[in-house]
C-alpha cells in the first residue's frame, strides 16, 4: 500500500521538532508529507538547553541570553576564560516548542497528532506506526523516543548526569552576568564527580544547578542542602528567593544506542546516541545529526547509510571516562581541571564537541594524569567495567 506520509517522526519533542525544522528550512524537500506524533502537549516550560557554537545555528532566534566567559574553579586552581570563537548559549524549553510549532502550523506539508507511537514495524514499502489514535504509514520513520535499554552492566557502563537546579533572584547584585560558572568543583566530592554550575542572567538573577554523575539518584533534600551550601558559604547570600525549579537525570553508558532499526527506521535524540556518553550535552548534536539526514534526504532522497557520522575514537574517550567516574569519581575534579589547566579553551572545547584532530586529541591525553586513563584502558580490554572503588 502506498505509504500517507513521506516521513513520520515518532515524537515531538526537541529531536522530533529539530528534525522537522530542518526540513522546513531545505526547499528541495518541499513536496514531502511529514507527520509528527506526540503524545504531550508541549506547552511547558519543562527544560532548558544550554551549549557552545562557534556558528551559527537555526535556533539562535530564541537563545535567550548568551555569554563569551566561561569559569572553572576546584580546589587550587580557578580561572574564567574568554572565549573567542564560540559563545555559550541557553535556550528555554517553550520558546523553543513555540518557535517550531508556530513555524509549521502554516507549512501544510506538516501534520500534527497528539498520540502515543506503541510500535514501529519495517515494511517492503516503508514503515508502519502503530499509535493510540490509529495505524500510520510512511515511507521513512524518525523514532526519538526514550530507548529502552536492556541492561547488560557485565559489559557496559551505566551511569546518570542528574541535578536539581534553582532559578534565583538576590536582592542586590551578586552574579557576573558575563560569565558561565561551567564547573564549580569546589564542593565535597563524596566519591563521586559533584559540581555546581551557574547560569547568570543579570546581577540578581541566575540559574544554580547542583549536579552529580553517579550511578544512583540523591534524596532531593541533598541536592537542595548543597546549594543551600553554595548560596551561603561561597556567594555569601542569606537573602534570595526561588522562582523556578529545574530536576532532571539524562542516562550516560557506553550501551551500544543503533543510528536506525532496520531499512526504514532512523533513530533520533538519545536514542540515537546524541546526548554525548560523557558531559550530557545533547541539543548541538542534535542539530548536527538533523542537519546530516536532511543533506541526504534531499541530495539522494535516502537517510546516509552513516545517520550520524560519529568517529570511533571518542566513543573510547567516554567509555574511558565513564569507567573512571564509575571506580574513582572523586579523580573526575583532577581530570577536568588538568584539561582546563593545561589546554587552550577552545581546544577543550573543541574536544567535547568531538572536532578535534588526531593531533589534538593527542595533546589532550598527553596534558592529563595517564593512570587512571590507563587502568580503564585494561578494563575496556578484558571487556569488562571496573568496579567501584578499583
Amino acid at each position: 500500500m502506498k505509504p500517507d506520509f513521506d516521513y513520520l517522526l515518532a515524537g515531538g519533542g526537541a529531536a522530533g521538532l529539530s528534525l522537522a525544522y530542518h526540513i522546513s528550512q531545505e526547499p528541495r524537500l518541499r513536496d514531502k508529507r511529514v507527520v509528527i506524533i506526540e503524545p504531550a502537549a508541549k506547552n511547558q516550560n519543562d527544560r532548558t538547553w544550554s551549549f557552545w557554537a562557534d556558528a551559527a545555528t537555526l535556533f539562535d532566534p530564541i537563545v535567550a541570553h548568551e555569554w563569551q566567559q566561561l569559569a572553572f574553579r576546584s580546589p587550587g586552581f580557578e580561572r574564567v576564560f574568554r572565549l573567542q570563537r564560540y559563545r555559550y548559549k541557553m535556550i528555554r524549553g517553550l520558546d523553543f516548542y513555540r518557535f517550531v510549532q508556530e513555524a509549521l502550523a502554516q507549512n501544510p506539508q506538516f501534520t500534527f497528532v497528539q498520540a502515543s507511537v506503541e510500535g514501529l514495524t519495517n515494511t517492503p514499502e516503508g514503515v508502519e506506526a502503530q499509535t493510540s489514535a490509529g495505524a500510520f504509514r510512511a515511507r521513512y520513520a524518525f523514532d526519538s523516543r526514550l530507548p529502552q535499554l536492556h541492561k547488560q552492566p557485565e559489559k557496559h557502563r551505566y551511569l546518570l548526569q542528574h541535578f536539581v537546579g534553582w532559578e534565583i533572584e538576590t536582592p542586590h547584585d551578586v552574579f557576573d552576568p558575563g560569565t558561565v560558572e561551567f564547573m564549580d568543583f569546589r564542593g565535597e566530592q563524596h566519591r563521586e564527580a559533584r559540581f555546581i554550575y551557574v547560569l547568570p542572567f543579570s546581577r540578581r538573577k541566575a540559574l544554580v544547578e547542583y549536579t552529580l554523575f553517579s550511578e544512583e539518584l540523591l534524596p532531593k533534600a541533598e541536592y537542595e542542602a548543597a546549594m543551600q551550601e553554595y548560596l551561603r558559604h561561597t556567594l555569601g547570600l542569606t537573602d534570595y528567593t526561588i522562582q523556578g525549579e529545574e530536576v532532571g537525570a539524562i542516562p550516560m553508558t557506553d550501551h551500544p544506542l543503533p543510528s536506525r532499526e532496520g531499512a526504514n527506521i532512523i533513530n533520533l535524540g538519545t536514542r540515537a546516541g546524541r546526548a554525548k556518553p560523557s558531559t550530557g550535552y545533547a541539543f548541538l548534536r542534535i542539530q548536527e545529526h538533523s542537519a546530516r539526514l536532511v543533506a541526504a534526504l534531499a541530495g539522494t532522497g535516502q537517510p546516509p547509510r552513516n545517520p550520524t557520522g560519529d568517529q570511533r575514537q571518542f566513543h573510547l574517550f567516554d567509555t574511558l571516562l565513564l569507567d573512571i567516574m564509575r571506580r574513582r569519581g572523586e579523580t573526575t575534579r583532577d581530570i577536568f581541571t588538568e584539561l582546563f589547566r593545561r589546554n587552550p579553551i577552545e581546544r577543550v572545547l573543541a574536544f567535547l564537541d568531538e572536532r578535534t584532530s588526531w593531533a589534538d586529541n593527542f595533546r589532550i591525553m598527553n596534558s592529563v594524569t595517564p593512570w587512571p586513563f590507563m587502568r580503564s584502558i585494561w578494563h575496556v580490554l578484558r571487556g569488562r567495567p571496573g568496579k567501584r572503588g578499583e
